[in-house]
């Protein structure tokens, strides 16, 4: 029986647990109140920070309380262009400027935002890493969904009234500087958790790792692994749905299908398209032959 593999360890806490104690806290809109539904808030940014952990910087944001004689101050991912001293407006009648948290669903289709809520009232859960943005691709008044471009590529609808700060998440192109030496990655992932180095599976002893072990360094069986294996079994690609190389992207063929002409000219189109072009021109020529079929059968009627 072996020892207790890395994922296990992990799950019970002790050395794995996150480094919070220098962290500033959480980036969060302001709570959903009725100034924000009818009109706005307006704040000033006191000064724009680091957050340790954290590659985007804060800014820190200043409002008056709606009901009492008091400042209530907000910590926010800050956005490409912000600036200490910068007046920011929240709500439904905010104008769209830099900096500014009004509804997706009074955004024009194109607007790129970050800090956006997938729930309303949730105070901020997609694009909050630097450089990160969505984009607004459309707007449906029916059902009062917005449909959004995700930084992975992804599409996705949410709520109209869900809010979302104008702008792009300020740090970006922060992984294009080189590490250079492992000193550098050593303080990067010092602040962040217990993640840095990691010892490959196939480098360890069998006791350690199900990858462990053997002359050279192999696995020696299939690395994929059932969901619902046991927690020591449990390591390399779990529930896979497909392994290998990504094979069948755009290739170059000559449209051969239709009139003569296009067959001179070679296009860049997949294989999908061009199927869907073969099926399509299929449908036509079925459809005009029984056309012809029907013309000649009217000509044989008339010379009776």
């Amino acid at each position: 029986m072996g020892k207790p593999i890395r994922a296990q360890r992990k799950g019970a806490g002790s050395v794995y647990k996150c480094h919070t104690s220098k962290r500033l806290g959480p980036s969060r809109l302001r709570p959903v109140d009725y100034s924000e539904k009818k009109g706005y808030v307006r704040g000033v940014i006191k000064e724009i920070v680091h957050d340790p952990g954290r590659g985007a910087p804060m800014a820190k944001i200043q409002f008056r309380h709606t009901y009492k004689y008091k400042r209530r101050n907000y910590l926010m991912v800050a956005a490409e262009g912000m600036y200490a001293g910068q007046y920011v407006y929240c709500g439904r009648r905010a104008e769209l400027a830099i900096g500014n948290v009004l509804p997706v669903g009074e955004m024009p289709e194109g607007s790129i935002i970050c800090n956006v809520e997938a729930q309303l009232g949730d105070r901020g859960r997609l694009a909050r890493g630097s450089g990160c943005y969505c984009i607004v691709v459309g707007h449906n008044a029916d059902t009062g969904k917005t449909r959004i471009k995700l930084p992975s590529g992804q599409k996705k609808t949410v709520t109209s009234a869900s809010r979302a700060m104008v702008g792009i998440c300020a740090g970006g192109g922060r992984i294009e500087k080189p590490i250079l030496k492992a000193g550098n990655n050593y303080h990067r992932f010092k602040v962040k958790r217990n993640c840095w180095p990691k010892v490959r599976g196939v480098a360890m002893s069998p006791v350690d790792h199900p990858h462990g072990g053997g002359n050279h360094q192999h696995i020696g069986h299939p690395s994929t692994v059932r969901r619902h294996a046991p927690p020591g079994q449990k390591c390399g690609m779990i529930a896979a749905r497909r392994t290998g190389r990504i094979k069948g992207g755009k290739t170059s063929l000559i449209r051969d299908v239709g009139d003569k002409k296009s067959k001179k000219k070679a296009i860049t189109m997949s294989w999908m398209d061009f199927l869907r072009h073969l099926l399509n021109f299929e449908a036509w020529r079925n459809v005009a032959s029984v056309n012809g079929k029907k013309k000649k059968k009217k000509k044989n009627s008339a010379l009776i």
